[in-house]
């Protein structure tokens, strides 16, 4: 599933790490980075109109479930997609292997292999970061807090 970031007017404080689930439509969640962000939630079962989003897109956030092996490949094939969209050329991009708090789950060494990460990031357009994260536990959060705040920095 990917997440689009824009600015926009609105606020909601930033907590301990809410009750998961997988996204299966769209949500919308206000950050304070410290100005006001919008973070645009799209299931990965709407791939296929993740481009109706793009135009508004600051920054892009890809994440991918690193104790699910069999949907790597998949991942893979999205995460190409949406790197070669026009319209995403310049957007930064963060890739987030998340679930690393699942004892199942792939290294980041692992994934980056699957993904072919090397070749990747390599041919990209954009400028592309990799953090491990765990949506339960909250692992991970600081930095692509550290991230977004780097990235979007003040208006």
């Amino acid at each position: 599933r990917a997440a689009q970031l824009s600015a926009e007017e609105g606020s909601a404080e930033l907590g301990e790490p809410p009750a998961t689930l997988p996204t299966v439509g769209t949500n919308l969640t206000d950050l304070r980075l410290p100005r006001t962000v919008t973070l645009r939630e799209l299931g990965g079962c709407m791939g296929p109109i993740w481009h109706s989003y793009y135009g508004e897109c600051s920054a892009l956030m890809f994440v991918v479930d690193a104790a699910d092996p069999t949907q790597v490949s998949s991942s893979c094939v999205q995460l190409l997609s949406v790197l070669s969209a026009a319209p995403l050329a310049a957007v930064p991009v963060l890739i987030l292997f998340n679930k690393i708090d699942l004892p199942c789950y792939m290294s980041v060494m692992e994934m980056k292999s699957l993904f072919r990460m090397q070749d990747i990031v390599s041919c990209a357009t954009q400028p592309i970061t990799i953090l491990e994260t765990s949506a339960c536990d909250g692992t991970g959060l600081a930095e692509v807090l550290q991230w977004l705040r780097a990235t979007l920095g003040d208006p």
